[in-house]
């Protein structure tokens, strides 16, 4: 009696299936990146290098504590929605003169003799507890830059009569455009963005 014999599956084919598949899936699957705060970080500076001296009113300092409690100059406590409106009133105080010696014919603060002397020597310092949460740090941070980005917005409607955002939106599009480059320059000049953040403490 003759066996009857098992045919063989070729299965060569599946494994060129299988390979597609997997390219398919490849193609087609989305990755979750995480977003990041987009910061130009400073030049490496020398150790031996002496830290610039600084008036004590040209320094809005913003200490955060592990409780998210914020204290705004050792002497005011405020929310985060309050800390916009007292750093724009810091950088616009515009009391006296700038680095190139001329006086801030452009700024619409109060001209008080304890704040800020112009918005190109003003300094806004975030100090923060090793404990302090990392959203309330970011909360704080995003109402700071909040506060520069109204006020440059504010002088690109003067001079040129359009948002600083659309402004700069071209420019990046458009990287070659002296004129766009000379816009933003001179925007961010009125308001330079100077942020220190310095190392973690014990509050």
């Amino acid at each position: 009696m003759s066996r009857r014999e098992i045919p063989e599956i070729n299965a060569g084919s599946m494994a060129d299936i299988a390979f597609l598949l997997l390219i398919f899936f490849l193609v087609t699957t989305t990755m979750d990146i995480d977003a990041g705060i987009p910061r130009k970080l400073p030049p490496k500076q020398d150790i031996t290098t002496p830290p610039p001296k600084l008036k004590e009113r040209n320094v809005f300092v913003v200490n955060i504590n592990k409780d998210g409690v914020i204290l705004v100059n050792n002497k005011d406590f405020l929310k985060v929605g309050e800390i916009k409106d007292a750093a724009k009133a810091f950088l616009d105080n515009g009391a006296g003169k700038g680095k190139n010696d001329t006086l801030c014919n452009y700024c619409e603060g109060k001209k008080s003799e304890t704040s800020s002397i112009h918005p190109d020597r003003a300094v806004i310092s975030i100090q923060s507890s090793r404990k302090t949460k990392h959203g309330d740090f970011i909360a704080v941070t995003n109402e700071l830059v909040r506060a520069y980005n109204e006020l440059r917005d504010r002088e690109s409607q003067k001079l040129y009569q359009e948002p600083f955002a659309d402004i700069l939106a071209r420019a990046k599009k458009s990287p070659g455009n002296e004129i766009l480059k000379e816009k933003v320059k001179s925007i961010k000049d009125r308001f330079p963005m100077i942020l220190s953040e310095s190392e973690p403490i014990k509050l």
